[in-house]
């Protein structure tokens, strides 16, 4: 087996800026969305209550029209 090749200190402090920078970066995006995606969860929410009420009435309705002195 080969031995490893010393790596260069400037490679080592390239990758390890790189590194930090995109942990930082991956931090303030994270800040960026983290706002957005919750308002979005919330109007979704709003959404599907709006919808399963809306349903809701529907398999109201379309009982009621069932049960006619028709049939």
């Amino acid at each position: 087996m080969v031995p490893p090749v010393q790596v260069s200190a400037l490679i080592k402090t390239a990758r390890w800026s790189a590194l930090l920078v995109g942990i930082v970066y991956g931090k303030q995006r994270y800040d960026y969305l983290k706002p957005i995606g919750a308002e979005e969860r919330r109007v979704e929410e709003e959404e599907k209550k709006y919808r399963e009420e809306q349903e809701r009435i529907y398999k109201q309705l379309a009982e009621a029209n069932e049960d006619t002195i028709l049939k």
